[in-house]
C-alpha cells in the first residue's frame, strides 16, 4: 500500500488521462480500480457477502479529488486489516469463501504491480522495495497457474535469467520491465 500511495501522491493534474501499462486504462482508471478494491476490504472483512455489498462501489469512485478518494479508501482498508482477528476471518469472493490472509496477499500483489504501472505511467521511480518485490514474486510464482489465462494479467513477458525479482515479477504479470 505504501508503494502505491507514494506514486498516487506524485500524479500531476495533467497526468490523470495518461496511458498506463494496463491495456485500455488511464491513470484515472488505474487509481479508481485500486480505490474500489480498498473500499471493498472493510465490507468483506466485516463479513459482508458480495450480494450485500452489491453495486455500491460500481462506477467512478474518484470524484473531483482523486488523491483524497485514495487516501480515505486506503485509510479505511488499513483500519479493517489491523482490526482484531481480521486475518483469522474468511471473506466472500467471487470464487467462494477465501481466508482473509489469501485475500490480503491478492490485494498486496495488485497494489505492488499497480504501483509499478502507475510509476511507469507518470514517469516516476519504478523501483519497488526489493524485499517486497521478492516476496510478491514468490507469491505469484506459487499461484501462476491460477493467474495464467484468467485475464487478470497479460501474458508473461520474457526477461533475462539474471533479471531482478522486480523485473521477473512484472514480466510474469505481463509487463515489459
Amino acid at each position: 500500500m505504501t508503494e502505491f500511495d507514494t506514486r498516487v501522491r506524485l500524479v500531476r493534474p495533467d497526468q490523470w488521462d495518461s496511458s498506463t501499462p494496463c491495456a485500455g486504462w488511464s491513470v484515472h482508471d488505474l487509481v479508481d480500480h485500486l480505490v474500489r478494491e480498498q473500499l471493498w476490504a472493510p465490507e468483506l472483512l466485516a463479513g459482508c457477502t458480495l450480494a450485500q455489498v452489491g453495486d455500491r462501489f460500481d462506477g467512478d469512485q474518484l470524484g473531483g479529488d482523486p488523491l483524497r478518494s485514495w487516501v480515505l479508501a486506503a485509510a479505511a482498508a488499513r483500519e479493517a486489516w489491523i482490526a482484531p482477528n481480521a486475518l483469522l476471518r474468511h471473506v466472500d469472493l467471487s470464487w467462494g469463501k477465501t481466508p482473509a490472509v489469501e485475500y490480503g496477499w491478492q490485494m498486496t500483489l495488485d497494489l505492488g504491480v499497480h504501483a509499478w504501472d502507475l510509476a511507469r505511467a507518470i514517469g516516476a521511480d519504478e523501483r519497488l522495495d526489493p524485499d517486497l518485490a521478492a516476496t510478491l514474486l514468490r507469491y505469484a510464482e506459487e499461484r501462476f497457474d491460477s493467474f495464467s489465462g484468467s485475464g487478470v494479467f497479460g501474458p508473461p513477458v520474457a526477461v533475462p535469467d539474471d533479471a531482478s525479482a522486480q523485473d521477473r515479477l512484472v514480466g510474469m504479470l505481463g509487463r515489459q520491465p
